[in-house]
């Protein structure tokens, strides 16, 4: 028991040492490395190279994969450079099983040490990251060391060897198992580094290893297709044929191991330098074999799984790539372009409302009251996005910038209510009673209407800019709405005392009107708090104002400081 509980924590280690270099890397490079992935499909053989690379350094063949994925999904990139990269992060994975199969034990402490000091000392959040992948390494060095030594034993166990043997004489069913074990891990370097680590100490005989290393090769490519089972075609099919192409792979060496591993020995009759070769040489075949056809295999893999026909779904997110949550500043411009594109579904929302006021068009009213639905699924899917990008630990800006969207989407979806539940309301009871506003009553309407729609798109443009000037400007907004509103209600007033019958029978919607677009206009100019804030040029009478806003409360609108 001892000796499994040691094993399962060394494995434990294991996974958690690839995590976070995985994890360290994203962070620091992530932005870069999309970036390279992106432009690095001009030809299959650029496309390989660049997989190769961004693998060597994620090491997380299955990370590479899911970014390529949401660029196909995208129609980023053709799928035949697609699979090309999946290739070459195939080989990339390899490149530190290859290192760590030199037995650099000794480095462990060293690592560690340079990487937690170096982690509370560093102030810029690269600096953490670049600790973080050294501490990793230095994990994975003495989860290795803790696995051979802890395994020791388990070559004189017979029960052990009760269990071993079946996979011994059942090449199909150990490669089944690896693959399985692989797929649960979601990391088949890992997979890979404790079946070396096994087989070193004497676990694991070398056929079995090899068979072994073939599963979780397999199992590596189940994981991406079973991450991408729900998305579009377009993004399923690379990883599909990755599959295809190892289960090729698989089926044609399994046979052959007999044969193949005499001439493995030849460099190098270690254990670990063994199943490190062997899988390096794999993935190399593979690559070689399979790079040229690329094209044809994705025309293949097409005709299996054509693009689906689907009625577009203004209610579902386009921007939020779960791929990207591992990299925090690509994940926050996915969810601030996501809130644009809720913005301008608003916008359409404002728009209509005043359409709707001006012409009583009932079934205008109906659609702009049915759009509020896809507002609230938009803020929901939003909200929940970066939820799962907080789990991930961000840094003082990342996270600064996390609340800001949150806070944007949620007055977009009070603004949404507004005009749903007040503005819409107010147009059934104008249709019902066939009342009509006076013709200078409804030019004011329109004039303050039409001030409220250019400050959405001003907020809009200080959201996604976070520009101090326009911050500014929106600010000075709030101000001049309320003035403006003060000097249409008195002229509303004089035109009941001049005894105007349209005025005074349209009296209290006409002022509930202007009062909902002034408190539509409220929550358009929060967008500017937080960045004065920062700015230093927020006053503390402000800052409780747009606390309470966010909240969703009605506050009275204090003086400019």
């Amino acid at each position: 028991m001892e000796t499994i509980v040691s094993i399962v924590g060394g494995v434990a280690l294991l996974l958690w040492g690839v995590r976070m270099v995985r994890t360290g890397v994203t962070r620091s490079f992530g932005a870069e490395l999309r970036r390279l992935l992106a432009i690095s499909a001009k030809s299959r053989f650029t496309a390989f190279l660049s997989g190769l690379a961004v693998t060597s350094a994620l090491q997380s063949g299955t990370a590479t994969t899911l970014i390529i994925t949401s660029f196909a999904a995208q129609g980023l990139i053709g799928g035949g450079a697609a699979l090309a990269i999946i290739l070459g992060a195939d080989v990339g994975t390899t490149v530190v099983v290859q290192v760590l199969s030199f037995g650099l034990d000794w480095l462990s402490p060293l690592l560690i040490a340079a990487g937690v000091f170096g982690f509370l000392a560093a102030k810029r959040s690269r600096h953490k990251n670049l600790a973080r992948i050294t501490l990793g390494l230095g994990l994975l060095l003495l989860a290795l060391h803790l696995i051979v030594n802890a395994s020791a034993p388990l070559r004189e166990s017979q029960v052990f060897g009760v269990l071993v043997e079946p996979l011994s004489h059942e090449a199909l069913l150990a490669v089944l198992v690896a693959a399985g074990f692989t797929w649960v891990s979601h990391s088949s370097v890992a997979m890979v580094l404790l079946i070396m680590s096994l087989a070193a100490s004497g676990v694991f005989p070398p056929a079995l290893a090899l068979t072994l290393v073939l599963g979780a090769n397999l199992g590596a490519a189940i994981t991406p297709l079973a991450a991408t089972w729900a998305l579009p075609a377009a993004a399923r099919r690379p990883p599909l044929g990755n599959l295809i192409i190892r289960t090729a792979g698989v089926l044609a060496v399994l046979p052959m191991l007999h044969w193949i591993m005499p001439y493995l020995t030849l460099l190098g009759a270690e254990p670990a330098r063994l199943v490190a070769n062997f899988h390096t040489l794999f993935n190399l075949a593979i690559a070689v074999l399979f790079l040229p056809f690329v094209n044809q295999l994705t025309a293949l893999i097409s005709r299996l799984l054509p693009d689906q026909v689907v009625a577009d779904d203004p209610s579902q997110p386009k921007y939020l790539d779960p791929g990207t949550l591992d990299t925090p500043a690509v994940a926050l411009t996915c969810a601030t372009r996501e809130a644009l594109r809720m913005g301008d579904e608003v916008k359409k929302m404002l728009l209509a409302s005043g359409a709707v006021l001006r012409s009583n068009d009932e079934t205008l009213k109906k659609e702009t009251e049915a759009a509020d639905d896809i507002v609230d699924r938009l803020h929901e899917a939003i909200k929940l996005y970066l939820t799962k990008l907080n789990n991930e630990e961000l840094d003082t800006q990342e996270s600064a910038r996390s609340v800001e969207i949150l806070n944007f989407t949620t007055n977009l979806e009070h603004i949404g209510d507004i005009i749903d539940k007040n503005l819409m309301e107010l147009a059934s009871k104008k249709i019902k009673n066939h009342t009509a506003f006076s013709s200078d009553g409804m030019a004011e309407l329109e004039s303050f209407h039409a001030r409220i729609v250019a400050n959405l798109d001003l907020a809009m443009n200080v959201f996604a800019s976070g520009d101090i000037e326009l911050a500014r400007q929106l600010l000075r907004q709030k101000t001049q709405v309320r003035e403006l509103e003060r000097r249409y209600i008195e002229n509303h007033y004089e035109r009941i005392s001049a005894r105007r019958p349209e005025s005074i029978t349209s009296s209290s919607l006409h002022l509930d009107v202007l009062r909902d677009l002034k408190r539509i206009n409220s929550h358009l100019t929060s967008a500017a708090y937080s960045i004065l804030e920062r700015a230093g040029e927020l006053s503390e009478s402000r800052l409780v104002e747009h606390i309470k806003i966010t909240k969703g409360q009605s506050v009275a609108s204090p003086d400019l400081s």
